[in-house]
């Protein structure tokens, strides 16, 4: 008797040209670290009363489906989740591809995701996802990874892929921590122990009665982009720009060559006045939760540039 292993597990992924209708083919097969999305359908007691201190039996509630997917920051694969979180992008250049996203979009693309574990067999299509949130954690060392989370309409469950022909990356490459830098201003920040920053498009679920229990859709609100900053308290740079007030542009990136690398760039981050605590004899760190504007001059709050070979997104 086969068991299932994440070992031999399969995500693919497509974007959908109508909400939750899942594509017939165009998926592309990505990588992934773990995967939280699942659809739950609880039960809810019986509350009929008259046959004795035994229950009837429960019923079914609505249907709930998402979750958390933990994903590398590879240099072709990423480019699909930036999509599913600002759109698509402008992509101009020959080599490299240059591709632009921007936040502040109206809307934002849903697209359909295949977990496959075929030992059982069984290929659970998640159509009408969209992209809630997508969170990164800058650090010394240790393997990049993101986090998306995901907003679905539901689950369809099949014995056999419903993927068709599902395209292969032409490269699995992955940024590393020790390609990371961080620009306050256009200067590189210095002190920093950790960074980390998420783009949230605080998804308004559509709850609507149904037959089937599922959602009707996940509607973008208001965006957020914020963050946290972690530093050695060797200056006052950071708590000089809290205490005035005055916004500052962050930039995160990774770059492996000329050809190959992510630049994050928020435009206008304002900083709070943190506590400063001291803990022992060591080095004193100050933690600063910022949060992020719309800027007018960038005409947006984040862009997000990333250089590879993939003709388009």
């Amino acid at each position: 008797m086969a068991r299932a292993q994440g070992a031999r597990s399969q995500l693919a992924l497509a974007f959908e040209s109508t909400y939750g209708t899942a594509p017939a083919s165009g998926f592309t097969k990505l990588p992934f670290v773990t995967n939280g999305l699942s659809s739950q359908q609880p039960l809810v007691d019986s509350d009929l009363l008259g046959f004795g201190r035994d229950p009837l039996a429960p019923i079914k509630d609505a249907v709930t489906a998402d979750g958390d997917i933990v994903i590398p920051v590879g240099v072709d694969d990423i480019g699909f989740w930036l999509k599913a979180a600002f759109g698509a992008p402008v992509t101009t250049g020959t080599t490299p591809k240059t591709h632009t996203y921007k936040s502040g979009g109206l809307v934002i693309p849903s697209l359909a995701i295949e977990i496959g574990t075929p030992e059982t067999p069984n290929y659970s299509m998640f159509a009408g996802c969209v992209l809630d949130q997508l969170e990164f954690r800058m650090q010394r060392a240790g393997n990049l990874q993101a986090t998306a989370r995901v907003v679905a309409q539901g689950e369809t469950r099949n014995t056999a892929s419903q993927a068709g022909t599902i395209a292969a990356l032409a490269q699995i490459k992955r940024f590393g921590h020790f390609q990371g830098a961080i620009k306050r201003n256009t200067v590189a920040l210095a002190n920093i122990v950790t960074a980390d920053f998420t783009y949230s498009n605080n998804l308004d679920r559509v709850e609507t009665i149904r037959a089937d229990g599922k959602i009707d859709g996940a509607d973008p609100t208001i965006a957020a982009m914020t963050g946290s900053l972690t530093a050695r308290f060797a200056d006052t740079t950071l708590l000089d720009a809290a205490a005035a007030g005055t916004s500052s542009a962050l930039e995160f990136s990774w770059t492996i060559s000329a050809n190959e690398s992510l630049t994050i760039t928020v435009h206008e981050v304002y900083l709070p006045v943190p506590r400063r605590s001291i803990e022992g004899p060591g080095g004193i760190q100050v933690t600063f939760d910022w949060q992020a504007a719309l800027n007018t001059v960038a005409t947006c709050m984040v862009t997000a540039v990333l250089k590879n070979a993939v003709a388009a997104y």
